[in-house]
């Protein structure tokens, strides 16, 4: 088995004439935490709709664990095991945290629709369910509406979806965007806990989260990689600190409106 287990080959998306990815190599190794960091308009959106199959490159490839999934769609490669968070998740608001949960198990068996069955059916799924939620810090929120969940317990209710699916590899699209200091230390450390055992991508603008979190980081600038590495190194690289930092190279924040790209 490869220690690779996502590699893209002069991955390139063009837009009309603007090359908003252009010849980017990447390899996520087996097991690990990778971060898809950059200043805005980086690509590194373009960069990740790609790997989730929500977009089409131009050319190159993209292989999962051995396999081309370069011209497959967003269900076929979550089904290999390459699941993003909210392509599963989607968090219906007026069920309970519980039952969202219990429904994202229901379509990881192939059974979205058993929830017209009878209530004895669907209690199969609840001692799993209930794990998930415990692996989450959800557990006193089980029977709460998730329309009512905080927005940084609402992130972590996409989680639990997301790993009712089982995944092999999480992909997880900037899951601290709009949190406060304390939910971002309950998703690191979320984060954390669920990748033993699978691997995680993940897009993040936080650079103390990428720095707590990822083995290895890959720094896009104009649709190119920059620089790829651990955080010390990445940090210290003089292009880098330029392109992402702005003046500063101490700063560990992100210049405003680097929040996308």
């Amino acid at each position: 088995m490869s220690d690779i287990i996502l590699q893209t080959e002069n991955l390139t998306k063009e837009f009309r004439g603007f090359l908003a990815v252009q010849d980017v190599n990447i390899n996520v190794q087996r097991g690990t935490i990778h971060g898809l960091i950059g200043p805005n308009g980086a690509g590194k959106t373009t960069c990740f709709n790609l790997l989730t199959k929500f977009l089409i490159p131009t050319r190159g490839s993209i292989t999962y664990d051995g396999r081309d999934i370069t011209r497959m769609k967003p269900a076929e490669v979550a089904r290999l095991g390459l699941v993003r968070s909210f392509q599963i998740s989607a968090v219906f608001a007026n069920l309970t945290v519980l039952e969202n949960v219990r429904m994202a198990l229901q379509r990881q068996r192939g059974a979205s629709f058993d929830f017209w069955r009878s209530e004895k059916v669907l209690r199969q799924y609840d001692d799993r369910a209930h794990e998930l939620l415990a692996d989450v810090g959800l557990t006193e929120y089980a029977d709460l509406r998730a329309g009512q969940l905080p927005y940084g317990r609402k992130r972590a209710l996409e989680i639990a979806t997301t790993l009712a699916m089982d995944p092999a590899m999480m992909l997880l699209d900037e899951p601290t965007a709009g949190m406060t200091h304390e939910d971002v230390d309950r998703i690191v450390t979320l984060v954390k806990r669920v990748s033993a055992g699978r691997t995680v991508l993940l897009v993040e603008h936080n650079l103390k989260v990428v720095e707590g979190l990822c083995d290895r980081i890959t720094v896009l600038a104009r649709g190119q990689i920059l620089a790829e590495g651990d955080y010390a190194a990445v940090s210290r690289n003089p292009e880098v600190q330029a392109a992402y930092l702005g003046t500063d190279p101490s700063s560990v924040g992100v210049p405003e409106g680097a929040h996308h790209g």
